[in-house]
């Protein structure tokens, strides 16, 4: 475990510190706890973040003044091909299970040596403590993996249920995002709707960019989509901007003919992309989904192969006729022509009391 940064002990014991916690697996758990972080700062808390990898290196760009500390890393990464995305999980599995006891261990030493009075994790199965108030942050209280979506499911309720409340960032009625991902038959008793989260506003400004492309998710499936729409962009008559989804020490541009290309963007600038952008080729991670559905934009996906939860979700906005989408073998440039006869994303208005939502961590 390495401290990055130690704030001073009178902060620490004059406000309640808040472990904060995302999953290192592409970059959405992390962003999507920026605006809580930020909300914990509003409400007097004093949040000690903690995670590994590009979500680690993120968090310490976002909030350079806080606490940042390194967890065990469980190292997650794609299989080559899609058939195979679920064995592979089912392989690693020792390696993940082992990795969660150490996270245990390291968890139980940062509560002590900061004092936490409360842990908010999203998705860090090893983050928590049954003494303090302790928050799970999912969208998935169904885990579809095709045939053991039962068994995924079970799994996941199980971990969960360890866990004082569990937050899911979306609508709890039949207008939301997330759909039989979010919303099951039998509700968990300590479920909480809060809304879906992204660190981003809506600003009015001109349209620089034809297309933005947004990457992001583990290896090594990030860099054949790159590869593939790097290739098949090279002929688009437009402005391009490519973000290839890299945290990096430092932001690097490259201007290739019409295509401009950012290893990262940091929030401030990213949002200033979206917002420029006519359209968004990305992912159907749900942390992206929420992001651009806050700000309303046209969008076209393209589901991680295997992975059930982004086809999932990508087929169902497609059904209620928001956003076409299509395999990474089956793009091809004139895909992008389907995106008219689409209606976009829309906002769901939602306010979020964070006062309600946080008094848990006044409770004990």
């Amino acid at each position: 475990m390495e401290a990055h940064i130690c704030l001073p002990l009178f902060l620490m014991t004059e406000s309640k510190n808040i472990l904060v916690a995302p999953l290192n697996w592409g970059l959405g758990h992390a962003t999507r706890c920026i605006p809580i972080i930020k909300a914990l700062i509003n409400h007097k808390f004093n949040p000690i973040l903690a995670s590994d990898g590009a979500a680690l290196q993120l968090l310490q760009k976002e909030f350079p003044k806080l606490t940042c500390l390194e967890l065990p890393t469980y190292n997650i990464t794609y299989a080559k091909k899609a058939k195979y995305f679920k064995y592979k999980l089912l392989k690693d599995a020792p390696k993940i299970l082992k990795t969660i006891s150490a996270e245990k261990k390291v968890t139980n030493k940062i509560i002590a040596d900061y004092h936490i009075n409360g842990i908010i994790s999203d998705n860090r199965f090893g983050v928590y403590a049954p003494e303090i108030p302790s928050v799970f942050i999912t969208h998935q209280l169904q885990v579809l993996s095709g045939n053991t979506t039962w068994f995924s499911t079970k799994i996941h309720k199980k971990i969960i249920n360890k866990f004082d409340e569990c937050w899911v960032p979306d609508a709890s009625g039949t207008k939301n995002l997330s759909g039989k991902l979010g919303h099951v038959e039998t509700p968990l008793t300590n479920l909480k709707y809060i809304g879906p989260l992204s660190r981003f506003e809506t600003k009015n400004t001109p349209i620089k960019y034809d297309i933005l492309v947004l990457l992001s998710g583990p290896e090594p499936q990030r860099s054949y989509l790159e590869t593939l729409l790097f290739k098949e962009l090279t002929t688009f008559k437009g402005s391009v901007l490519f973000v290839k989804g890299l945290v990096e020490n430092e932001i690097k541009k490259e201007v290739i003919n019409s295509i401009t290309v950012y290893n990262y963007l940091t929030s401030s600038l990213l949002e200033d992309a979206i917002n420029q952008s006519d359209l968004v080729i990305s992912r159907s991670g749900y942390t992206t989904i929420m992001d651009l559905v806050k700000l309303e934009k046209k969008a076209f996906f393209i589901p991680t192969p295997g992975q059930f939860e982004q086809e999932y979700l990508a087929e169902r906005l497609h059904n209620l006729g928001m956003t076409p989408f299509c395999t990474q073998e089956e793009f091809r440039l004139d895909k992008l022509q389907e995106v008219s006869k689409f209606k976009g994303l829309q906002e769901l208005n939602y306010e979020l009391n964070y006062n309600k939502l946080f008094s848990l961590f006044h409770a004990k």
